[in-house]
């Protein structure tokens, strides 16, 4: 993050959703990415789907504690077509998916999710698929126990390196933007409806 935006933020509402939209998930917003995880304070359910209604960006609440909600916000025609490549299959039924719907996708990750919250079980690294990582730094990231990575970003890369660290910059770059937009007045609804056209 720049200076300059670092100077926006901090003058911000960082509770705001909107404020947290632009943090947590402007790839998906900009169409870097399928996915974002989407975690706020409890009780802002209801501005979220404010937000989204009507955007082509979709929401599934995966969890909510007594303090937070963590959201998958998602472009699901490309979120099923992502999750439909040979290779990810092969990755989700090898992790006992029985359904390759992305509606039980979904809920049965987000019943693995809470069991790890709740120390249950362990870890679901199927969510790297979920956000639309690929599927060989996932498959990288179970191999090698999260160790010997090439690149450490977004998230943990095990092949194509110097491309991975372009696409992060873009992210970067993404988030400044939305800031910087935010910032001179625009509303996210109006932020959504630019980058959707």
């Amino acid at each position: 993050m720049s200076q300059e935006i670092y100077e926006i933020v901090k003058g911000m509402d960082l509770e705001n959703i909107e404020i947290q939209l632009a943090l947590q998930c402007a790839p998906l917003i900009t169409g870097l990415k399928v996915s974002n995880l989407l975690i706020i304070s409890k009780g802002n359910e209801e501005v979220v789907k404010r937000i989204l209604n009507r955007t082509g960006i979709s929401y599934y609440r995966l969890i909510q504690t007594r303090t937070k909600t963590t959201f998958l916000l998602f472009r699901r025609n490309e979120l099923e077509e992502f999750l439909s490549d040979e290779n990810v299959r092969n990755v989700l039924m090898k992790a006992g998916y029985k359904s390759l719907q992305i509606d039980k996708i979904l809920r049965t990750f987000s019943l693995r999710y809470e069991a790890y919250i709740q120390g249950d079980k362990s870890f679901p690294h199927e969510m790297g698929l979920l956000l639309g990582y690929p599927v060989e730094d996932v498959v990288g990231f179970v191999e090698n126990n999260g160790k010997n990575f090439l690149y450490s970003g977004y998230w943990k890369v095990y092949e194509n390196q110097k491309a991975k660290v372009k696409l992060f910059d873009k992210f970067k770059v993404a988030e400044e933007t939305l800031i910087h937009l935010l910032s001179n007045g625009l509303s996210m609804s109006d932020i959504i409806d630019i980058y959707a056209t």
